[in-house]
């Protein structure tokens, strides 16, 4: 392993383990459910960082079971994060759209009145 891959990989640890900290910290402050989403997306980024390395390294669990030739881990951790930031999103929308109701498209103008 040369310094560029050890620098990547322990700033994206560092990186990863200083968002998942200020996301706990934010978890315990809160009970919205966006936010909640939000950490939960956090922490689920850093897990599969931790995974990717350790399995880089050879540390991985032999009895992962595999879709084909890929361990299910490896498919199913990267779209995770994803996934929660996706419902975080969704809530806020739909909690934004019955704040406001349905969207009213203006019609045409009235009539002019003509004296």
């Amino acid at each position: 392993m040369d310094t560029g891959e050890l620098i990547y990989l322990s700033s994206r640890l560092f990186l990863g383990a200083l968002a998942s900290f200020f996301a706990i910290m934010v978890w315990s402050k809160t009970r919205d459910a966006v936010w909640m989403l939000m950490v939960m997306g956090t922490l689920a980024a850093y897990i599969e960082n931790v995974y990717v390395i350790l399995d880089l390294f050879g540390i991985s669990w032999e009895k992962t079971p595999l879709t084909g030739s890929a361990p299910l881990s490896l498919i199913l951790l990267p779209g995770l994060a994803n996934v929660f930031f996706i419902a975080a999103f969704l809530v806020m929308v739909i909690r934004k759209r019955r704040k406001t109701g349905p969207v009213k498209v203006p019609g045409p103008p009235p009539p002019a009145i003509q004296f």
